[in-house]
């Protein structure tokens, strides 16, 4: 490819990755394609990209490769994304209520009744909460999004959970000590609490379920 016809295509990867919202890190982990390589393409440290780079980028981005080589105009990227809004929320699931993301939340359900909220049909999750504050918004989770939970998945070391603690809610990443439990903010300014096993007597903990996926309000 000559290397303006390379640069057009790198634009059009750039402006379609903005318009989505999606990060280095997330194209790479749609693609397969490491992040440090995605950026070196973008700057066009990298003057050229193989044809099976640029089909699986496509499909990420939900786009196809004649329109990042310039074959197809916007209008055909302008009916894509009708399709994905249409598509992509397929299923709806019941909000609960809000979870601290800062301060602890002291009520479980802060809704009259229930509400629903619609997800993408792959997201398997029980039940739904609107995130508050910024504790985790180093985990791309910030104030007003929303979390899918689901309470029979497995939560592993590193991952993050949904806990109440003494009545209070809150999401954490939780790490696993013989003699203890770690909640880690996705913060620097809120500080781990440790809850070590011999005080589950005096307290309230529970574990309420897996964080499987956030979604940003529109």
């Amino acid at each position: 490819m000559q290397s303006d016809e390379m640069q057009k295509i790198m634009t059009k990867i750039k402006n379609r990755r903005e318009e989505l919202g999606m990060s280095y890190q997330m194209l790479s982990e749609k693609t397969g394609i490491s992040k440090s390589s995605l950026q070196r393409y973008e700057t066009g440290s990298i003057k050229n990209m193989p044809l099976d780079k640029i089909e699986v980028i496509s499909k990420a981005l939900s786009t196809t490769p004649a329109y990042l080589m310039g074959w197809e105009d916007d209008t055909a990227i302008e009916y894509k994304n009708a399709d994905i809004i249409r598509t992509v929320k397929k299923k709806k699931i019941p909000l609960l209520g809000r979870i601290a993301c800062g301060s602890p939340i002291l009520n479980f359900n802060d809704l009259e009744e229930t509400e629903y909220v619609d997800a993408d049909n792959d997201i398997i999750a029980d039940f739904a909460l609107v995130c508050v504050g910024d504790s985790m918004i180093n985990a791309r989770i910030d104030d007003g999004d929303l979390v899918f939970i689901d309470k029979d998945a497995h939560v592993r070391d590193g991952d993050i959970a949904a806990i109440s603690l003494d009545y209070e809610l809150m999401l954490k990443r939780i790490y696993f000590d013989k003699n203890s439990v770690t909640l880690i903010s996705e913060n620097s300014k809120y500080p781990p609490r440790i809850i070590k096993f011999n005080e589950y007597s005096q307290i309230d903990f529970r574990i309420l379920g897996k964080a499987v996926a956030f979604q940003s309000p529109l």
